[in-house]
């Protein structure tokens, strides 16, 4: 029987562990900070300060029922954004979006129009309109996909199409009023009380076990879970803004009359979550960053490519349908100049503001969400506080620049820390 001598290692050196609970959170932002993965904490400032400044500018500013207009105002664009996202991520642009949002709620109109011949339920009309949205999409998406041409070149093209098509359809009537309750009710149904506070619970709820789902997952991997007071801390503020949003709306009154949770502000959550769950949880999802960060690398890994750009520009244009659909029924009708004004870029550039990177591969969907509010919440207070237009435009581009600015920093922190 032979031995072996046991031979005496030295000992393993320390393992630098991250500080946990305030401690944690604040080495954690400032390695964040250095690195140039800033996240939502600019918008989140800067939403804070637009806020207190109109607040002291404005004296109907911070008031519930203003609060419930600026939802409102902003749902549209949030829509637009969304699309606006998956496009970004790509590296590619669409500069169709506001006038095919303009299609879409050209159809919801016309396939409502009483005495038509054609009339039909406005949900039916409303899914028909995203449809036909969706074909614009695909059309779009396969020229620049199968052919080649450039985004710029065949989105640019699209919007002087549907521009055209809006501009030939409504010559003569000049505009079409949207009668149909169901087409409406998207910009001007409010909850009661009692399902306000429902649906906080439903989605304070649903984000708490979508949590520990993840958590679960993590544990069962073996995988760290990271700084659990970070995880608390998003679970109370998802909680704070739902019971909050609701409490604000439902002491909203236009004319005595109560108002409540607005049923545009839902939608814009419903179409928050099951985007992002596309972008992060599904293999489509992955695979869209992967093509943004490097389409050569996507094709030789066995990623179809072209199926993905093309799928891309569809969910872009039927997210402008939703969009449209939404501001058509703000204003219960269609008319010459729908699509055009500042829409394309401030769909754009809620995306932009929100992080969403013009270089392809990075950002959220919930960043365009955070841009939205920032350019409507904007918006909003120049206008109660009596500003021109002219100046209005100018905070906004002032604002898009530095969001703009922002990300070239952050892309070349980045590369300098090496992430």
């Amino acid at each position: 029987m032979s031995s072996v001598e046991a031979v005496d290692q030295p000992p393993a050196a320390p393992v630098d562990e991250q500080p946990h609970g305030l401690a944690g959170l604040y080495r954690r932002a400032v390695d964040n900070i250095k690195s140039g993965n800033l996240g939502v904490l600019p918008i989140v400032i800067g939403l804070i300060f637009i806020v207190v400044f109109f607040s002291y500018k404005a004296t109907n500013f911070f008031t519930a029922t203003n609060f419930v207009n600026i939802i409102i105002q902003m749902a549209g664009t949030a829509m637009l954004a969304y699309g606006v996202v998956f496009v970004l991520l790509l590296g590619e642009i669409d500069l169709s979006i506001s006038y095919v949002a303009g299609i879409g709620a050209l159809t919801v109109a016309e396939l409502q129009l009483p005495g038509s011949g054609h009339q039909i339920s406005g949900l039916l009309a409303m899914l028909c309109a995203i449809g036909i949205c969706a074909v614009i999409g695909f059309a779009q998406g396969s020229i620049v996909a199968r052919v080649g041409v450039p985004s710029f070149v065949v989105t640019l093209a699209g919007y002087l199409i549907w521009q055209g098509v809006i501009l030939q359809r409504l010559e003569q009537p000049g505009s079409i009023i949207i009668q149909d309750r169901w087409i409406n009710y998207t910009a001007s149904y409010f909850f009661s009380h009692a399902a306000g506070w429902l649906i906080a619970a439903l989605i304070t709820g649903i984000y708490a076990l979508t949590v520990s789902g993840g958590i679960a997952a993590k544990r069962r991997a073996g995988v760290a879970i990271g700084n659990k007071g970070l995880v608390i801390a998003k679970l109370v503020g998802v909680a704070v803004a739902s019971f909050g949003t609701v409490a604000i709306c439902n002491h909203a009154y236009v004319q005595g009359t109560p108002l409540g949770l607005p049923l545009a502000g839902v939608l814009v959550v419903i179409a928050l979550v099951v985007l992002t769950f596309l972008a992060k949880r599904t293999t489509f999802g992955r695979h869209v960053y992967a093509v943004g960060g490097n389409a050569e690398a996507s094709r030789r890994a066995g990623i179809n490519v072209p199926r993905i750009r093309i799928l891309v520009f569809m969910i872009s244009s039927s997210m402008a349908a939703i969009g449209g659909i939404i501001l058509a029924a703000n204003v219960n009708s269609v008319d010459l100049n729908f699509g055009g004004g500042t829409l394309l870029l401030n769909s754009i550039a809620a995306a932009v503001i929100g992080g969403v990177s013009l270089f392809g591969g990075r950002g959220e969907v919930r960043g365009a969400f955070l841009g939205a509010v920032i350019i409507a919440t904007v918006s909003n207070g120049l206008n109660t506080a009596g500003y021109a237009t002219g100046i209005i435009y100018e905070v906004t581009g002032v604002i898009l620049l530095l969001a703009v600015t922002l990300d070239t920093i952050a892309v070349r922190l980045q590369i300098r820390s090496g992430r």
